[in-house]
């Protein structure tokens, strides 16, 4: 018998898997500037909608909080988003509430669900979560990954987006292809190589 004061994740689907009533969105960006990195994140910010949950993965110094700076000045949030590394969770007010989650420190899904995750994913804000493959299986299959990685020179960042959301039967594209036509029309510099 389970003890029903154990947490488990929610049924979501699991990310990353591919269904006929799965559709994939892919873009590869560069930035060659912890400014242009903002300047993608406001742009991100600029087309959220309610519910929306982007998912942030690189290794450390890659751009995940700059790029949530920008997400934040999107949304209208005032100053700087600060990395919630320590505290794990930070909300800031815009136009929406904007749940910043870092899940560094996480050793496992089960440690990331308790921290009240839920509340973030399902509610009506915004959520980017730093670190999110420390707990790939938690979050909805409606998601934004985000992998930032360093580019040839310092300030150099390989952004790659992958979309994968539930159609609703009818050929529907995922939420979030609007957002990466969008961000393919802006002159980034570059495209990625792929």
């Amino acid at each position: 018998m389970s003890d029903p004061m154990v947490k488990k994740p929610p049924p979501f689907p699991v990310a990353g898997i591919t269904t006929a009533d799965t559709m994939t969105c892919n873009l590869r960006i560069r930035t060659n500037s912890p400014e242009q990195t903002q300047a993608v994140g406001r742009s991100i910010g600029e087309q959220a909608q309610a519910g929306d949950i982007y998912l942030l993965t690189g290794s450390l110094g890659a751009g995940k909080t700059c790029l949530t700076q920008g997400i934040a000045w999107g949304l209208g949030v005032p100053g700087y988003a600060r990395s919630p590394t320590f505290v794990l969770m930070t909300q800031y007010q815009g136009r929406m509430v904007l749940h910043h989650v870092d899940l560094y420190r996480i050793g496992n899904s089960e440690e990331a669900w308790d921290l009240g995750l839920e509340e973030q994913l399902t509610g009506d804000g915004v959520c980017v979560v730093e670190w999110a493959d420390r707990a790939a299986e938690i979050f909805p299959q409606d998601c934004l990954w985000i992998e930032l990685s360093h580019g040839d020179s310092v300030d150099c960042r390989d952004i790659s987006f992958e979309s994968s959301g539930e159609s609703s039967g009818k050929g529907s594209a995922p939420r979030f292809k609007p957002l990466l036509a969008k961000l393919r029309e802006l002159d980034w510099g570059q495209e990625a190589d792929t």
